[in-house]
């Protein structure tokens, strides 16, 4: 499918979205839209592993395509208004429009009466299955074996982590599926459920309900955490997740030049060292796990001797293998999860 990706500002630090599904989606993108940017090319900010692509001013400068995709996941989830013009015009040029956020396309009329004159779809993948339900407690019971990235902070990089162990298992011969549990991972994989807008007593379920669908198909499952046990305001979905998943290892993954909680910098973050037993004795009431390596996002980091340093210390406070498996590779902190 031919996509455009709408990132406006953002692109690339805080369009996660847009990055992520540059890097790991199965799609063709035909250009970016960022205001700010438009002129520059993908190529052109540096990013590992992320194919290139012309990024544009609107969406009238976009070549043909099948969709417009809104690449950025803003806190709260809203919609700018300042978007509008493009995705009427992706509309009317006969794109569908796929939307990760708490704002549902379908439910504003303008969008939803432009959508059904011109026979297209606007997907709201944020949007949760009706028939979810409490958690049974039985997740342990899948044949796969259960990885859950765990953060401390978000954005840190659990849904990469979370694609490159995949992948790397994958080449590795390792029948291997990843279980998306936020709007990125979705749009990636095709499937899963967007756990922060499931009501908060069928957060484990939903997770439950993931593993248990993929978890007699594959050998090992790695399921995407979201947000940290320590932030404010997202601690309960990854609550949900541990508990849901009833993971076997745990995998925590860090960002190198994070001290305070990203947009709630009044908040340190504490060290990685507990973190670790946060995770570890939260989780073993339901099901005992141990974070077993982790991954380091060392993007900030000027060169890969700085990064390596980083890497090691990280490694050292959490008692186990680490790496940056973009800068890197994934071969020490899959050993461990194998």
């Amino acid at each position: 499918m031919r996509v455009a990706i709408l990132a406006h500002g953002k692109f690339p630090d805080r369009a996660k979205t847009a990055v992520g599904v540059l890097r790991y989606g199965d799609h063709d993108v035909v250009a970016v839209l960022d205001r700010e940017a438009a002129g520059q090319r993908v190529a052109d900010f540096g990013l590992r592993a992320v194919p290139d692509a012309p990024i544009v001013e609107s969406m009238d400068e976009v070549p043909e395509c099948d969709a417009l995709l809104i690449g950025i996941a803003p806190i709260g989830g809203g919609f700018d208004e300042s978007w509008r013009p493009d995705v009427r015009t992706a509309i009317e040029r006969g794109c569908d429009v796929i939307a990760g956020l708490h704002y549902f396309l379908n439910d504003d009329e303008e969008f939803a009466r432009l959508a059904d004159d011109h026979g297209v779809e606007l997907r709201d993948v944020r949007r949760p299955p009706e028939d979810l339900t409490v958690a049974e407690g039985v997740t342990d019971g899948v044949a796969a074996e259960v990885v859950l990235t765990v953060g401390t902070d978000c954005s840190v990089g659990k849904m990469t982590a979370t694609m490159e162990l995949v992948e790397a298992a994958r080449e590795r011969g390792v029948d291997a599926a990843a279980v998306p549990t936020g709007q990125t991972g979705v749009l990636i994989e095709g499937w899963g459920i967007a756990v922060d807008r499931v009501v908060s007593d069928f957060v484990n379920g939903a997770v439950e309900r993931m593993v248990r669908e993929a978890g007699d198909d594959h050998d090992l499952l790695v399921v995407e955490g979201q947000g940290s046990i320590v932030h404010p305001a997202y601690s309960a979905v990854t609550c949900g997740i541990l508990h849901g998943a009833m993971a076997d290892r745990l995998v925590l993954c860090h960002d190198a030049t994070r001290e305070r909680i990203h947009g709630y910098e009044a908040f340190e973050l504490p060290s990685v060292a507990n973190y670790v037993d946060l995770y570890e004795s939260l989780a073993t009431p339901v099901h005992e796990t141990e974070v077993v390596a982790g991954t380091l996002n060392t993007r900030d980091l000027a060169d890969d001797a700085a990064a390596r340093e980083a890497v090691d210390a990280f490694g050292d406070a959490i008692g186990g293998p680490a790496t940056d498996p973009v800068r890197f590779d994934a071969d020490d902190v899959l050993e461990a999860v194998l």
